[in-house]
């Protein structure tokens, strides 16, 4: 769907009633599905830009999740495999994501915090050579957009790898497989550093500051994104930042359980690894990170 050069306008005749959009919403939906096979099939190209993106983007989804599983392990947490959520055809990344689920009590603060970042940082080393392709391989768009389209605004780290490669990254340049793969994925991974509930951000923020300071934390962390999804529909059209805040508000109203011994200390070590998630989370985050142009 993103290799596409023109999505087929499904023809179905305009509802006039109530009844008749009640029809129309899943027969355009499913002719629009049909519309998209079809060219899938008759066009190889096509069909292997899709695989090399589910491919790129499942294997940064493994590695988050692999991560927390090796970690579990390490600690004899048990937890289960990975499980991947699918999503719809026409819902553009293809997938909901992925998660293990833990089965029994983390033993540490140590453990929390190893547990909580393990997954984002092996995301993100995954990510990084899946980026380094993607920006490489972008190429001024043939045409300028005309009408409403979607701009997928990119992240710090593309913006420094262009930098660093000489390639020029702005709104008129044409994605590719690896591009949007490897912006999903940091998307992704910035969500999941949001130091709000029981998001692996939130975990490592308890394990660090304790449980007072991760209610506080998390708390502005939500008002500050709920701030930014009003100033990103005013300035960029852009809704999405409303999923963000009502994530993080669903995520501030789950307790976070407790970790062992609430003095254990973290020690150095740990300490850097935290000074380099939070350098992962800049690199990967960006405030508005969609723009909708009429």
């Amino acid at each position: 769907m993103l290799a596409i050069p023109e999505f087929p306008e499904p023809n179905v005749p305009e509802p006039t009633g109530f009844f008749q959009y009640l029809v129309y919403i899943p027969a355009y939906y499913l002719l629009a599905t049909a519309q998209l096979i079809i060219q899938g099939v008759t066009h190889a190209d096509l069909l292997m830009k899709g695989l090399a993106f589910s491919l790129a983007l499942l294997a940064i989804l493994t590695a988050h999740e692999s991560g927390h599983y090796v970690a579990c392990r390490r600690y004899g947490v048990d937890a289960t495999l990975p499980f991947f959520i699918p999503a719809p055809p026409l819902f553009l990344a293809g997938t909901f994501g992925a998660f293990i689920k833990i089965k029994s009590p983390i033993p540490s603060r140590r453990a929390l915090f190893d547990i909580g970042v393990a997954g984002p940082l092996a995301g993100f080393i995954v990510a990084v050579p899946v980026a380094v392709i993607g920006v490489l391989l972008s190429e001024p768009a043939a045409a300028a957009p005309t009408g409403a389209s979607i701009i997928f605004n990119d992240p710090l780290l593309f913006r420094l790898i262009a930098q660093v490669a000489g390639v020029h990254l702005d709104a008129a340049s044409a994605g590719n497989p690896f591009y949007f793969a490897a912006w999903i994925g940091l998307l992704v991974t910035s969500l999941n550093l949001m130091p709000v509930g029981q998001l692996d951000g939130g975990h490592a923020t308890f394990s660090l500051f304790g449980q007072r300071a991760h209610k506080w934390i998390g708390t502005v962390a939500f008002v500050t994104m709920a701030t930014l999804a009003v100033l990103g529909w005013m300035w960029h059209r852009a809704p999405s930042g409303f999923l963000y805040a009502v994530l993080l508000a669903v995520m501030l109203r789950i307790r976070h359980p407790q970790a062992g011994d609430g003095r254990e200390r973290l020690g150095r070590a740990r300490i850097i690894v935290a000074v380099c998630t939070l350098l992962v989370f800049v690199l990967c985050f960006w405030p508005f990170p969609i723009t909708i142009t009429d």
